[in-house]
């Protein structure tokens, strides 16, 4: 009898370390796939993170953190958003590592993209008007939402590109363009 249950455990534990090993598969709710990473279209990202001061680049941290946990477990979206600095070339290399058929993502280059958002966005504490180079930091993430795209339209071609902007992308669009808009005026306009 104890051998019976000894060789039951073998093969459960066998089995578990096979399924370790097979690659992650897209999260399946309701009969569509969730794809391994947050969606965006480039157009949307772009707009959303200038005309929002960059607060749009810490939601998009957060929901692709969010999806990573779903898959992975033991981590903490939050944190890691807020710590974004530290934990973004690993989130980088999620994206880069995924395993798709094609290894389109494979070229991500994490370290140099890593380095640039860093820097980039630390450039806010520069003189007037210099400090609007840090609202450019979002440029070094557009490589990696490519590779994103790129991962979620090979795992899951009939995923939703989110490149239509909701009514509240929309107000942040105005209400964050306008704000841009003036803050722009005001510092390149002297008053007479």
């Amino acid at each position: 009898m104890d051998v019976g249950n000894a060789r039951k455990r073998d093969r459960t534990a066998v089995t578990s370390v096979d399924a370790n090993l097979a690659p992650p598969t897209p999260l399946t709710t309701l009969d569509t796939q969730v794809p391994p990473f947050f969606p965006v279209s480039i157009v949307k990202f772009t707009v959303l993170s200038l005309t929002t001061f960059g607060i749009y680049e810490l939601f998009w941290f957060y929901k692709n953190w969010r999806l990573i946990r779903e898959r992975e477990g033991h981590l903490s979206p939050f944190w890691r958003t807020v710590f974004a600095y530290f934990f973004c070339y690993e989130m980088f290399k999620h994206i880069r590592d995924y395993p798709t058929p094609t290894r389109a993502n494979a070229a991500l280059p994490a370290g140099p993209l890593t380095a640039g958002w860093i820097l980039v966005s630390l450039l806010w504490r520069l003189p007037d008007p210099y400090w609007f180079v840090s609202f450019l930091a979002f440029l070094f993430l557009i490589p990696v939402q490519m590779a994103a795209n790129k991962v979620n339209s090979s795992v899951v071609p009939t995923h939703d590109p989110n490149s239509r902007f909701t009514a509240a992308n929309w107000a942040a669009v105005v209400v964050g363009g306008l704000l841009l808009l003036l803050d722009i005026v005001g510092e390149f306009v002297t008053p007479p």
